[in-house]
């Protein structure tokens, strides 16, 4: 499995706004500045993420963005779905066509492989990822 390239810059751009926590607010340039991503990239996962209830935004003087809730009760799990949509390892289990269509003996199994890695990603809270941590 990999994950799309917005969802990993999801995952960096929420650890940011994560290690602004506290009240404080940032902005997506702030955020982007402290990514290094671009800024139309994080404005759109802005709205990604605000949409999926994980950051808050306020206008106005004073405003800017921050974390929807505590750091701790938001795991990679949400984040990638926030961007990603439902996490499942194939299209079939969501109700897309499958290529061996009513012989296929594994279909009934993909629900327990991908509730799995949803809850290994469940397992991930933001603040572990956080973490500023010394390079070796």
């Amino acid at each position: 499995m990999r994950l799309s390239n917005l969802a990993d810059y999801a995952v960096v751009m929420m650890c940011a706004a994560a290690r602004h926590c506290g009240g404080a607010r940032t902005s997506a340039s702030e955020l982007a500045a402290e990514t290094g991503l671009p800024v139309p990239t994080v404005q759109k996962l802005v709205s990604k993420l605000s949409s999926a209830g994980l950051l808050r935004s306020t206008r106005g003087a004073g405003g800017g963005l921050q974390l929807a809730r505590p750091a701790a009760a938001i795991t990679v799990a949400d984040i990638v779905e926030a961007v990603e949509g439902p996490i499942a390892l194939t299209a079939c289990v969501e109700g897309e066509d499958c290529a061996v269509g009513a012989d296929c003996h594994m279909r009934p199994h993909w629900p327990l492989i991908n509730d799995a890695l949803r809850g290994a990603l469940a397992d991930i809270p933001l603040t572990q990822l956080a973490q500023q941590r010394e390079l070796a």
